[in-house]
């Protein structure tokens, strides 16, 4: 993930001064230090750091001879200073169903502007809107292919001309054409273009005069380094830019200038482009991203991403199966299922407080993915006795355990390997057992409601000293149904 070694390396910093005897000016100066170089080497602005650092440092400096906590002290500086950075303080135009809005994407050429206008149109279709895409972009030569067989993929009206030459016509006559057809969100994408080409950003004022949008979207790479700040306020200065959007998030680029981009523009991030294809594209929520990217989770997301993939009427069953502590290899099978459509795993991990996305190595998450995909695989060649029963003593026969590997086209040493996870995952559920779980076999409810002695049993001794211990679960429990995390990290005296 992008930013992950940038978010690596703050936690490193925190962990650190949490780990010395006596927090005093030195050791809040020495962690102050580590974090400016951090921000430095990932390509944040040198004013915006500069800034940053002097605001924690008054932060942390005037509660320093007061007797409070220190650390969350200066963890809750750090952690609201990112968050200001990402979020200017005022909320982008949010297009209303029914009543028509025009949306005007701007951005650097190779930002994936294109293919994040789409995205966005994809986005709000599923939620009931009628969106309609304009190829404004006469600059790039397959602009109007790409933007086609895009919208044409996800089932989304399109206009563009491959003779027509002027963008401000061409702009006009689509938004025109989608206003008769009663369309509710008319997307216009335009040419790509950089600060040294005046023409271009001269066309690009002609654009938004002609069609009047109601927001402009700054569609910006998240790899793009030192130059984002001056770039991004080069834009605002043409036309007014609304709102941000940050593509290829799935990378593992820097993206310091990403952070510098927001700052630039004044606008808040409202998504966040996540892979090539139409439906990986995110919501930005600026409190549990910052939240994420210091290691100290987003519970909150990772219960919708659990809502997301579990069917509301399996959640009642797959809690009471939980409390008994009972696992199978089918439970195992159809959790493994779950996982995958989660989304990358790394993206996942980052949503558990002690993890960081530093901790997926690159390249290490497809050979994590195939390997649960080779373990299913194993599973499908078994009988249902075998997948509901938790005895293993089944597969102490060999004839099971070489019918599984033949079914499978896999080795017997495999099959082993898949049986000992099993194992290990079977323990863990077992620690489950007992979990207090509410009368509507809710998982919202269940996630304010855990008992945090057994989740303490579960959770491995690392994760469990990042967050704080008991003390820190419990308050972590607090805040498992919550969308505000401030709270987590405020100074308990």
């Amino acid at each position: 993930m992008v930013l992950a070694e940038l978010g690596g390396q703050i936690s490193h910093a925190l962990q650190k001064m949490t780990n010395v005897t006596v927090v005093d000016q030195k050791a809040i100066q020495e962690c102050l230090n580590e974090i400016t170089r951090a921000l430095l080497q990932a390509d944040v602005q040198f004013k915006l750091v500069m800034n940053m650092d002097a605001s924690v440092k008054k932060t942390v400096m005037d509660d320093l001879a007061a007797g409070h906590n220190k650390r969350r002290i200066m963890q809750q500086a750090v952690f609201n200073e990112l968050c200001n950075l990402l979020d200017p303080g005022k909320p982008a135009y949010t297009p209303k169903k029914g009543k028509k809005s025009i949306i005007m994407f701007v951005g650097l050429q190779g930002s994936g502007k294109t293919t994040t206008c789409t995205k966005y149109a994809f986005y709000y279709q599923k939620k009931g809107w009628k969106p309609a895409l304009v190829c404004a972009d006469t600059f790039r030569a397959g602009a109007f292919d790409q933007l086609k067989q895009n919208a044409t993929k996800a089932r989304i009206p399109f206009y563009g001309s491959y003779t027509e030459t002027d963008p401000v016509r061409i702009a006009q006559e689509g938004v025109e054409r989608f206003t008769k057809e009663n369309c509710d969100l008319i997307i216009v994408d335009t040419s790509g273009r950089h600060k040294q080409e005046a023409a271009l950003f001269e066309e690009m004022r002609q654009v938004s005069e002609a069609t009047k949008p109601d927001l402009v979207i700054f569609v910006m790479d998240s790899s793009i380094g030192q130059a984002a700040f001056d770039q991004a306020h080069a834009f605002r200065q043409s036309v007014p830019v609304g709102a941000v959007i940050i593509t290829k998030m799935d990378g593992h680029a820097k993206g310091g200038g990403a952070l510098s981009a927001v700052a630039a523009t004044k606008s808040p991030v409202i998504f966040l482009g996540t892979g090539e294809h139409v439906d990986e594209f995110e919501s930005f929520d600026v409190k549990p991203f910052v939240s994420r990217l210091l290691g100290m989770g987003d519970w909150s997301g990772f219960m919708d991403k659990i809502h997301d993939v579990v069917p509301m009427d399996q959640q009642p069953e797959l809690l009471q199966k939980l409390t008994e502590g009972s696992f199978t290899l089918r439970i195992m099978y159809e959790q493994f299922q779950n996982i995958l459509k989660m989304g990358p795993l790394n993206q996942v991990f980052s949503m558990i407080p002690g993890f960081n996305a530093e901790l997926m190595p690159k390249g290490r998450e497809k050979e994590s993915q195939a390997r649960i995909k080779k373990f299913m695989t194993m599973m499908d060649s078994m009988t249902n006795k075998e997948l509901d029963s938790t005895n293993l003593k089944l597969f102490s026969e060999a004839s099971r355990i070489n019918r599984v590997a033949r079914g499978s086209g896999h080795s017997i040493k495999e099959v082993h390997e898949m049986l000992e996870e099993y194992k290990r995952l079977a323990k863990i559920w077992s620690k489950m057992k007992g979990l207090k779980i509410p009368k509507k076999g809710d998982m919202n409810a269940m996630a304010r409601n855990m008992n945090a002695q057994h989740m303490s049993k579960v959770l491995p001794p690392q994760m469990l000293k990042q967050i704080g211990g008991i003390g820190g679960l419990q308050s972590l429990m607090k805040q498992m149904g919550s969308k505000d995390f401030s709270s987590m990290y405020r100074d308990k005296q």
